[in-house]
């Protein structure tokens, strides 16, 4: 019994010092106390003491652990380690880690997240959102734009330079406007809702593009000369990046450039030959500066003792002989300018580097560092910015809609999609400003960023889809008053551009962060690298005994978060969310436990698992997106009304999230050991569910009924109830529809009948004459029944109108010779 007593202490004991991380040297202190009590009491003999001495000591004694183990184990890790290319390793540099980092720790500090000041707009951000941007989206008629003119008009193209549209992201004392990235990301949210081409043309330069490298690297030449013309809009900016065989595959283009001496303006000069074949490139059409990515070599050695220097970027103007800027692409029906770029054999200055002669080879770090940016606003904000749009449109138009004499947002089947749009739409927005607030502390949050690629522009195809569910053939029949094709159309462009979304789940969000946000992985990885290997000993015995102990800490948490349901974990507060903490809490020790176990399991092969990364990825992502939720609703006040919205969008998170570690543990490699895992995690299988029917109500009743939760959800977009924006009169007609639903149910009353809300003229006329009505009431009714009219009616054309090229069209319809003859 005293044996079974002093077992149970010891692995008690054990597993609260585990829990609470506890050193070594802790470790081996309690245990000697331990073996010096079991002394007194006679249940630790000397047989004991020695194995205790044989254990503890190689652990604890610096010199004797690194020849048992650390050493061998170095060497070992030397041997399995993965290759990672010069671009990899890069991109594995670029950035920083953010509180992403905290969700691989296994025990997120959630006060940490809620000390992170919520961004905001400053006076001229938001002066500039409520004059020019509300300006522009008024000028801008997408009808016009997509299908007319396939380009923007140009009073709309003057007015984006006019207003420094293009300078978001330029400093004042270039003439720009230097704005935050939240406020970049406000605006490029609001003009999405009204535009694609619109959003896309705006969006780009203040991207990854000439203007955003330049600042970064550019010499103070280049910066004094370019970043004046591209703040006013004398300069139209476009990247060249993707090749015909090097898509996702940047480090694979076969653009390239030679160190040589040639003639440039007359003068004999260093410089290079450049020969290049570029696609898909965003305003390449109409770019009068190109900034262009390419292997540049020196096998003269004329700036350096190497030959192959890597990846370089320059900026080249359009107008030199030889550049050729190719015809327009045509994406999805959406005619952002975006076409091809090629040059042959063009010699140009070695000045032309973006940051001059000493950048040279540096421009994939480059590249990768303001992407860690770049991806984290631009299509995160339009994907964003187009869901809160969908969302407020599509439970205007599911409550003005009636089928079998009930708005068709009564039906289960719609609340469930509708649920999903408002939810979606509530969680991105969050995950926007979060990042954008991220940027704005000075992070550039790589892991973050691709989390936020992938997600949103996902989860706008999700909303969109659902959209034109709901629509039906409001949604199928295109035309001006047709807000949802275009959108739907294009909805895979943001999925295929800047990585394709298949690459970045599959490889960079768990690629990224598993390295860089695993407390200890990268420290082994850049030890096992080090050729000193004295040094490398050193720092790779920390690192792993740091990496033990963490590792057995996530699986004691992980076993006791299983059984005991996580109900004992501590959480910011106490109300609707304090469960949602815990559980977030429970999966990340499951996200850090299954990492390592993977990464031991499976060595190097784990960067070829490409699904299993993929799943480990979506774990951290979905704690991610629901970080980024709870923050929103604890910065907008914990307001009662959204937490519907809020619960739909953790719940869906969370549920996606065990799924994941489900679907990783049934489908390991080695099945005895993915039931191991599973084990470990969810011994009683899966726990969470998804958002239930009543949720599903509660989100859909919000987005049909104008409310306070519905404003904030819409909150920034252009609803401006004028002539033209079909979103301001979606808004203007819901709410006239709701004031006339009270007036039929008068009428009802009055004559005992039950009408529908169709005919409201006809029904206005005679509830007048029958004085149920006043005048004012009347007058409503019959405004209402036109506008519901306007709302549900589809757009139709003569034939002429839908062909394109009218000219062969009319010339086939004229009779031939022979036939007139006849």
């Amino acid at each position: 019994m005293e044996v079974i007593i002093a077992l149970s202490v010891f692995i008690l004991i054990t597993g609260y010092l585990a829990y609470n991380r506890s050193s070594l040297s802790v470790f081996t202190a309690i245990y000697t106390l331990l073996m010096f009590i079991g002394s007194i009491f006679d249940i630790v003999g000397g047989l004991s003491w020695i194995v205790f001495i044989l254990i503890a000591a190689p652990f604890n004694i610096k010199s004797l652990r690194q020849s048992l183990i650390s050493e061998k184990l170095l060497k070992a890790f030397q041997k399995i380690m993965p290759e990672m290319s010069s671009t990899e390793k890069e991109a594995l540099n670029a950035g920083t880690t953010w509180f992403e980092a905290e969700l691989f720790k296994g025990d997120p500090d959630w006060s940490k997240l809620h000390k992170f000041p919520q961004p905001r707009l400053s006076l001229a951000e938001q002066d500039f959102l409520d004059g020019p941007v509300e300006e522009v989206c008024r000028m801008c008629d997408d009808w016009e734009v997509t299908h007319e003119l396939a380009d923007l008009p140009p009073n709309v193209w003057q007015y984006l330079k006019d207003n420094k549209f293009f300078a978001m992201i330029i400093k004042k004392e270039y003439g720009g406007l230097e704005f935050s990235a939240y406020a970049q990301s406000r605006v490029l949210q609001k003009l999405s809702g009204v535009s694609i081409v619109l959003s896309s043309t705006v969006g780009v330069p203040n991207s990854l593009g000439p203007g955003e490298l330049l600042q970064h690297y550019g010499t103070k030449e280049q910066q004094d000369h370019y970043l004046p013309r591209l703040a006013t809009g004398e300069e139209i900016p476009c990247f060249a990046l993707t090749s015909p065989e090097a898509g996702s595959d940047a480090g694979a283009i076969p653009d390239f450039g030679i160190v040589c001496k040639g003639e440039f303006e007359g003068k004999e000069v260093l410089g290079m030959r450049l020969t290049w074949n570029k696609r898909y490139i965003t305003l390449a059409p109409v770019a009068t500066i190109l900034g262009l990515a390419f292997k540049l070599y020196d096998p003269d050695q004329l700036i350096g003792e190497e030959k192959d220097l890597g990846i370089t970027c320059a900026l080249i103007p359009t107008d030199i002989d030889g550049v050729i800027t190719g015809r327009r692409h045509f994406p999805l029906n959406v005619p952002f300018q975006n076409g091809p770029t090629q040059g042959d054999d063009i010699f140009v200055p070695l000045d032309f580097i973006i940051g001059g002669k000493d950048m040279a080879g540096q421009g994939w770090r480059m590249l990768v560092e303001c992407l860690s940016v770049g991806r984290a606003i631009t299509l995160p904000s339009t994907s964003a910015g187009g869901a809160k749009t969908l969302a407020l449109a599509t439970g205007a138009y599911s409550h003005i809609r009636r089928q079998f004499k009930l708005p068709i947002g009564k039906m289960e089947g719609v609340e469930e999609a509708l649920a999903r749009i408002g939810g979606n739409a509530y969680l991105m927005d969050a995950v926007t400003t979060m990042s954008t607030g991220a940027v704005d502390l000075g992070e550039k949050p790589s892991v973050v960023s691709a989390i936020c690629k992938y997600h949103l522009t996902e989860k706008m195809r999700d909303c969109i889809s659902d959209a034109m569910d709901i629509h039906g053939g409001k949604g199928v029949c295109m035309g001006p008053n047709n807000y949802l094709a275009r959108g739907y159309q294009g909805a895979p462009i943001a999925i295929t551009v800047e990585g394709a979304n298949i690459l970045t789940r599959n490889m960079i969000i768990y690629g990224q962060g598993a390295i860089r946000c695993h407390p200890y992985v990268l420290a082994e990885l850049e030890a096992a690298a080090n050729p000193d290997f004295e040094q490398a000993l050193e720092d790779f015995d920390q690192a792993l005994f740091g990496h033990m102990g963490f590792t057995i800490s996530n699986m004691i948490r992980s076993i006791w978060f299983s059984l005991s349901g996580a109900h004992l974990v501590s959480a910011p507060f106490k109300d609707k969310t304090h469960r949602y903490y815990q559980i977030m809490t429970r999966l990340s020790s499951n996200l850090a436990l299954l990492s390592d176990l993977a990464m031991a399991v499976l060595g190097g092969d784990l960067k070829r698992r490409e699904r299993i990364s993929a799943r480990l990825g979506d774990v951290l992502s979905y704690l991610y997106l629901a970080s980024a939720t709870l923050k929103r609703f604890n910065d907008e006040g914990r307001q009662k009304e959204d937490q519907a919205l809020m619960m739909w969008a953790i719940e869906d998170s969370l549920y996606k999230c065990e799924l994941a570690i489900k679907e990783l543990t049934e489908n390991f490699p080695n099945r005895f050991i993915g039931k191991v895992f599973k084990y470990l995690v969810m011994p009683f299988g899966p726990s969470l569910k998804k958002p239930s029917d009543i949720l599903d109500h509660k989100v859909s009743q919000i987005l049909q009924h104008p409310n306070a939760a519905r404003t904030r959800l819409g909150q920034g977009q252009y609803l401006n109830k004028t002539d033209g924006n079909l979103m301001g009169n979606l808004e203007l007609t819901l709410e006239n529809i709701i004031k006339s639903e009270a007036i039929v149910d008068k009428i009802n009353a009055a004559t005992g009948k039950r009408h529908a809300i169709i005919n409201l003229d006809k029904l206005a006329e005679t509830a007048l004459s029958d004085a149920i009505i006043s005048k004012e009431e009347a007058e409503l009714l019959v405004v209402t029944e036109q506008q519901r009219k306007d709302v549900i009616n589809v757009d139709d054309f003569e034939s002429i109108e839908l062909v394109a090229n009218k000219a062969k069209h009319l010339a086939n319809q004229e009779p031939k010779k022979d036939e007139k003859a006849a």
